[in-house]
């Protein structure tokens, strides 16, 4: 039996010499191999790992001594186990791979012949790089995982029946498992990093992997060079039969742009860099892709991506994780994320399949709206923190605050109540019009804000990530400048005239009053118009009353102390 199988791997070896072959490869250790670790006499490249005679019980009659090692630190991550898939110790002809590549057994310690194959320049096991992966393997592809097993809970993997037939699963009693011969033939270096199949495009990756909607997605589909610093990693690693990367796209690099296989900075999730935003920085800062919003997260008021980043997991309670943060991919999924436009409140395709809090508080995914991606952190989170601006009502639940049941709301979740008298909207807005979160909240240089930069909530140069400026505190002089986010929608001539409250002017002008200190922007349960005032300004009149009462279209009575002055049944 023996014999028979080292004819048929001979045959095989024999044959692939004419195309591809292990002879000239980096797994040809002979006296004449290619590489710079090789034999200092012996010609016979398959003794390193093959004899017809004296194995050591291994198949396919295995001549390589095996590691002793019993306990590998393994790949693990919370997606994995929340889909209660643990990863085993490493077996099958994984296990003879690590033979060589987990460093600890000598490169020339064979079973049969007269003794261990010495090499060249005192080299004995494999030396410290890419190709040791060493004994924790928790940076690397999980291997010896029952494929079937994992497909069945994991819908972004495909059923084995539909993975290219280059890609091997080891079968042993009906279980299929994948190992590093899946996607690596040890004697065929034709492709590079003797992979099993060209993997442009990582065609490789995704013959197993397809997340959901990557193949439509900008990063499955970009013609832009990638950077620099991710094309010399691949070129790097792919070994010399490799196709040049040198100006590689992203979409030729498709996978590997973000992912490594082996040596993974992240661990799990198998990232190239350690920080989950530096895998996205590395593209968006204004050169592979054309936005710089790296250049965001440098600005006074920001989406704090830097800090608390590796708290994230793709398992946590997406309202209430146990760190707060916020990661890029908290509100894009790279897989999924797309160009595609939408008109409010709908999400737009830089929001595809994300997780999101509905406006009557349920988990949504994928969420339908942009308000619900916001409502994860600033709505029932119970660590979402103050307001801005002091309220005489308090209420930091975005959710509730937009609540169309309230008796004034901007109209984010829904249409407003006022349907003809607000006579101050600049068109296209009207009563009838609903906004994003992002019409207010948005980059300070983006197009929104006649900008060049990226649009989105990444940055901001004015707090609390407001596309324009909003003077917030009293005594501050009146300009287009100091309340230009209220003025990008509504007339400034208009707001300062008779048109609606005619002693705006007066207060806003005169007495310096800021519109935060009697409008709450989002939104009051129980006071029309908006109104909500900031105590820090308005306080009980001399019978210790504080209120507001509307008495019909532009009409209504103050119990308040502003500005030095006491209102009791102020009407106007």
């Amino acid at each position: 039996m023996k014999l028979k199988t080292y004819i048929l791997l001979w045959l095989m070896l024999s044959t692939a010499a004419f195309a591809a072959s292990v002879v000239n490869s980096p797994h040809d250790l002979t006296v004449n191999g290619p590489g710079t670790i090789k034999a200092t006499s012996e010609k016979n490249v398959c003794v390193f790992c093959h004899t017809p005679h004296h194995a050591n019980g291994a198949t396919p009659l295995w001549n390589h001594s095996m590691s002793s090692v019993s306990n590998y630190v393994v790949y693990g991550s919370a997606r994995l186990t929340n889909m209660n898939i643990t990863v085993p110790q490493p077996n099958g002809s994984s296990r003879l791979c690590l033979s060589c590549h987990d460093g600890t057994v000598a490169l020339g310690d064979i079973s049969s012949g007269a003794g261990a194959i010495t090499l060249q320049g005192g080299v004995t096991t494999m030396p410290s790089g890419a190709n040791n992966l060493g004994t924790d393997l928790s940076q690397d592809h999980p291997v010896s995982l029952d494929y079937d097993a994992c497909a069945a809970v994991d819908n972004t993997l495909n059923p084995r029946a539909s993975v290219n037939h280059a890609v091997k699963f080891e079968s042993v009693g009906g279980i299929y498992r994948v190992q590093c011969t899946s996607c690596h033939n040890p004697h065929d270096n034709q492709f590079g990093k003797f992979l099993v199949m060209d993997n442009n495009a990582s065609a490789l990756c995704v013959t197993c992997h397809q997340p959901t909607q990557w193949s439509g997605s900008p990063h499955a589909l970009s013609a832009a060079v990638a950077p620099q610093s991710v094309t010399a990693r691949v070129a790097k690693n792919s070994g010399a039969k490799a196709k040049p990367v040198s100006a590689q796209t992203i979409s030729a690099l498709a996978c590997e742009n973000c992912h490594v296989n082996h040596a993974a900075a992240s661990g799990s999730r198998l990232l190239q860099a350690a920080a989950l935003e530096q895998n996205c920085v590395n593209c968006h800062s204004g050169t592979t892709a054309k936005k710089n919003v790296n250049a965001d997260f440098q600005k006074l008021s920001v989406h704090p991506v830097m800090l608390n980043g590796r708290s994230h997991t793709s398992t946590e309670d997406p309202i209430n994780p146990p760190t707060r943060h916020v990661t890029c991919s908290d509100c894009h999924d790279s897989h999924a994320a797309n160009t595609a436009s939408a008109m409010a409140p709908k999400a737009s395709g830089a929001l595809a399949n994300l997780t999101g809090v509905t406006a009557a508080g349920g988990v949504i995914k994928p969420l339908q709206n942009e308000y619900e991606l916001c409502f994860r952190c600033h709505a029932d989170s119970t660590q979402r923190g103050a307001a801005v601006v002091p309220r005489q009502y308090v209420q930091t639940n975005t959710r509730l605050e937009f609540a169309p049941a309230n008796l004034s709301f901007h109209p984010v979740e829904a249409v407003g109540k006022n349907g003809t008298s607000v006579p101050s909207l600049i068109s296209p807005w009207k009563t009838s019009s609903v906004m994003y979160c992002t019409d207010c909240h948005n980059s300070d240089s983006g197009p929104n804000a006649g900008g060049s930069g990226a649009n989105g909530p990444h940055g901001s140069a004015y707090r609390p990530l407001l596309e324009r400026n909003l003077v917030t505190a009293d005594n501050q002089s009146e300009s287009p400048a100091a309340y230009a986010l209220c003025y990008k929608c509504h007339d400034r001539t208009k707001v300062l005239s008779s048109a609606s409250f005619r002693y705006h002017s007066k207060h806003v002008v005169d007495k310096k009053t800021a519109c935060t200190t009697c409008h709450d922007s989002h939104g009051v349960a129980n006071a029309p118009h908006l109104i909500n005032f900031n105590p820090t300004y308005v306080t009980t009149n001399s019978l210790g009353q504080l209120n507001y009462l509307s008495t019909g279209t532009f009409k209504g009575t103050c119990n308040l102390k502003c500005h030095g002055e006491n209102h009791r049944n102020y009407t106007y």
